[in-house]
């Protein structure tokens, strides 16, 4: 197995490094701006980046992604052009060996300060809101759900985009004021279709997706809001086996969940709070996790 790729340094204009993700701003082949996404193999718990990375994390969930838009690409516009490191101008052999497999080239868009959340289970902080309130984010569901129930009629809860720490749940009206309700609504429209049609795929295939978050942008010339950002990945989803459901308790999940579970082990023995610097994984840790994310990959393609 190769090193894990935990940071990148290419010579590329404005860089820019979130928890997983390496982004340059690029020009695409035919003239226009782009953006090269690059999914390292850091892996974050409790917004804490770890000591070490998952090697070849990154290539699975840009494959993960790129089966995505490439399964919406004839019914939704999407910002992906390529994942071809020869596409891009000005690297080395060695930066393009690097790369392979883990990037996307994508076209600059003008990000839509909304994530946009659709769940089709009642867990996380959704679970949380429903206790105290009866519902998500300002909609009703039904009384007596339990943690992990499936909400029939998946709800679209958006979220500010936090510039650090976590976002924050917002009420759909609240989302309208902030970007406008003519775009909130097609923006809801397209990640309720989103989701619902891969719940179905990836139902088939003994996945459920119990929710997800997707980000849309808008492009010069594009009358329509754009897929962009990773999307149904078990970076920004939650999967879990099919045959292992139960509602009324907490699911395993084909994410990082080991990693947390591990953590949160050092964290109840005092070995860690929870700051910076993070741990180191051992590496029984790292192959199970990777396996986790392998087998994702495998069932959703079949």
């Amino acid at each position: 197995m190769a090193d894990a790729v935990v940071t990148t340094d290419l010579p590329l204009a404005n860089k820019r490094q979130g928890k997983v993700r390496d982004l340059y701003d690029i020009q695409l082949p035919d003239g226009s701006d782009g953006i090269l996404i690059v999914a390292t193999d850091r892996i974050s718990v409790f917004d804490v980046v770890l000591a070490n990375g998952i090697p070849d994390k990154g290539v699975l969930l840009t494959r993960i992604s790129t089966f995505w838009f490439e399964f919406f690409s004839d019914r939704l516009k999407h910002h992906l052009v390529s994942t071809d490191p020869a596409d891009i101008a000005g690297l080395s052999d060695a930066d393009r060996a690097m790369l392979k497999g883990r990037i996307m080239i994508c076209r600059k868009s003008e990000v839509v300060p909304i994530e946009s959340i659709v769940r089709g289970y009642l867990t996380g902080s959704g679970w949380k809101d429903y206790q105290q309130t009866g519902g998500v984010c300002g909609i009703a569901l039904p009384p007596g759900m339990q943690n992990s129930s499936r909400i029939e009629e998946p709800i679209f809860t958006p979220s500010t985009k936090a510039a650090a720490g976590h976002d924050e749940n917002i009420s759909f009206d609240r989302a309208c004021e902030i970007a406008g309700r003519e775009l909130m609504e097609n923006i809801r429209e397209k990640s309720l279709y989103v989701y619902t049609t891969a719940r179905e795929h990836a139902a088939a295939r003994g996945i459920i997706i119990a929710d997800t978050k997707m980000e849309f942008g808008i492009e010069p010339g594009v009358d329509e809001p754009v897929l962009i950002d990773e999307v149904l990945t078990p970076d920004s989803s939650r999967f879990w086996p099919a045959d292992d459901w139960a509602p009324g308790r907490e699911q395993n999940s084909f994410d990082k969940q080991i990693v947390r579970n591990y953590t949160e082990e050092l964290v109840a023995r005092g070995e860690w709070n929870k700051e910076y610097p993070g741990p180191a994984l051992p590496q029984e840790i790292i192959d199970r996790t990777l396996s986790r994310y392998q087998e994702a990959l495998d069932k959703l393609t079949a």
